[in-house]
């Protein structure tokens, strides 16, 4: 039997499921995957935990290469991953319409290859490898001080938020509880007992969570509340903090295998902002556009070392170890990371630089809509003009109500110049917003065709 296999297999460490199935349905997949001479490259796209979970343990011990996949995808999505590879083995439900034509060997060595697409809409593919995971998982321990991690996940599985959640309870010997997210916002969480756990939620679950009593109670509970995947808005930090959540604010990634900056509960709750402090696994700096290391204080380019760091975008390899995404940020006097904003949605109107977190976060503070985001599109007069989609809290609300509502709050240059209600906002499970399909909501919306700006 295999070595992770074998690791919790006389343990009940599994909540809501049962351990001993994920054990043997893992047992049987890594003896079907040891009858191949060379290991097979796995794309793994289950929808059942239990599937997904055995499947995953079983492809690392026979040292396969594999891809996690999402299975909802639509067509186009999948034929945007079979541009990328042809795995010899699928697991999960994938249509058969879009199935690879000639299988083939990804790569000698195993490599975890993880989903993302950020804000562009393109599927890519991050390249770790269980060390990777693993040294992410160690950090992790030492920044909060535990043994045992115990972990309630409401997340996605195939997603790194959802996976990092199963190694860290795995590889301590902690707990897993799994919930469907539909089932936490509909309250179905008496017969769990929080106490002890890290959950994590993304800004937009912990907001239609906050207005259920019983449920902010329940929260309360918990050891640790992860909020992290998009930007999280002041005025939704402020309530979560007037109910005395443990909230810990993080910095994080795909390509860093999860948070590599936190916000410890206990300062979130003493009115501290910003991301918190880096974990022991990482290093990061600040610099400047020539990649000069910047002063406490001075925003600049972050540029990321870690031993949990992605060896690449499948199938490119990095040229050195380290990365550098597209965020500016700094380092205040408590040597907490302040994340000012994306350098590419960075809105330049009037010669002003403009950040659309400081002004959704100004939006969100009216109290007049559910959700909003905002960018900029190209405008031969301000070069780019501000642009806000919102959907509103109520049918009352109107383009008018908002631009009275943030005089005293933005200034001119800040505030939209141009305003768009729609129902909902198009975010994918990790609440992050597919900017060009909103862009194309844009373009059909505005009386005058448009040249729209960079994302």
């Amino acid at each position: 039997m295999a070595p992770l296999i074998q690791h919790r297999r006389q343990e009940n460490w599994l909540i809501g499921y049962s351990s001993q199935d994920l054990t043997d349905l893992a047992e049987q997949r890594y003896q079907a995957l040891k009858r191949y001479a060379t290991p097979p490259t796995i794309l793994l796209a289950e929808r059942n935990p239990i599937e997904f979970l055995a499947g995953f343990i079983a492809a690392c011990s026979a040292n396969c290469s594999i891809f996690l996949g999402n299975p909802d995808w639509v067509d186009a999505e999948w034929q945007q991953v079979f541009k990328l590879v042809t795995p010899d083995l699928i697991w999960g439900d994938v249509p058969e319409k879009v199935l690879p034509e000639s299988p083939v060997i990804l790569h000698a060595s195993p490599l975890i290859m993880i989903p993302t697409g950020g804000t562009s809409g393109q599927i890519r593919f991050v390249m770790h490898t269980w060390e990777t995971l693993t040294a992410s998982v160690q950090g992790f321990r030492q920044y909060f001080g535990v043994d045992r991690v115990h972990s309630f996940c409401v997340l996605p599985l195939y997603h790194v938020s959802g996976l990092m959640q199963f190694m860290r309870s795995f590889l301590s010997d902690g707990q897993l509880a799994i919930l469907p997210w539909k089932a936490l916002e509909a309250g179905e969480t008496q017969s769990i007992n929080p106490r002890n756990f890290f959950l994590s939620l993304v800004p937009t679950q912990l907001q239609k969570l906050l207005p259920q009593r019983q449920t902010v109670s329940w929260l309360s509970q918990f050891e640790t509340i992860f909020l992290g995947g998009a930007p999280a808005w002041s005025d939704l930090l402020d309530e979560a903090r007037s109910c005395r959540l443990p909230i810990a604010p993080t910095y994080g990634m795909t390509e860093t295998a999860s948070q590599i900056v936190t916000l410890k509960p206990k300062d979130f709750l003493a009115a501290k902002v910003g991301s918190g402090q880096v974990l022991p696994h990482a290093q990061i700096t600040i610099t400047s556009e020539i990649g000069e290391p910047l002063a406490i204080g001075k925003t600049g380019k972050i540029t990321i070392q870690s031993d949990s760091l992605m060896l690449g975008y499948y199938p490119n390899f990095l040229q050195q170890p380290i990365y550098q995404p597209d965020d500016l940020g700094f380092f205040d006097s408590q040597g907490f990371l302040q994340i000012v904003g994306r350098d590419s949605n960075k809105i330049i109107t009037g010669g002003e630089n403009v950040f659309p977190a400081e002004v959704e976060a100004a939006i969100m503070a009216t109290k007049l809509v559910k959700d909003v985001c905002v960018l900029g599109i190209c405008d031969r007069t301000w070069g780019q003009a501000i642009t806000a989609v919102y959907v509103p809290q109520n049918p009352d609300v109107s383009d008018q109500t908002l631009i009275a509502s943030l005089e005293k709050t933005l200034s001119k240059v800040k505030r939209p110049k141009y305003w768009i209600s729609l129902e909902n906002l198009p975010r994918n499970s990790q609440g992050k917003i597919n900017q060009p399909q909103l862009r194309q909501i844009i373009a059909a919306k505005t009386d005058t065709p448009m040249i729209l700006a960079k994302a």
